[in-house]
């Protein structure tokens, strides 16, 4: 289990560069999607964190997460 949660950054990493480029689209609807896929990330990352004792990582994830929520409202159709 923890060779899995190893390698949890990667997938992580993949989510919150796909999320970048969702987020840059002219269409709402993908802007959304973007963020809802940085949450993904931000919970991705908190896993890892945790599991690594990356503590600074944590409330960073959380803080970050809180602006994705934001852009999900304000991107709203």
């Amino acid at each position: 289990m923890e060779g899995l949660i190893d390698l949890l950054q990667w997938p992580a990493m993949l989510v919150s560069l796909y999320a970048a480029f969702l987020i840059g689209s002219k269409r709402a609807e993908r802007r959304v999607f973007g963020f809802w896929m940085f949450i993904l990330s931000n919970l991705l990352w908190i896993v890892w964190g945790w599991h690594d004792e990356a503590w600074a990582l944590i409330p960073l994830q959380l803080a970050l997460m809180a602006m994705n929520v934001r852009g999900i409202f304000k991107n709203g159709d």
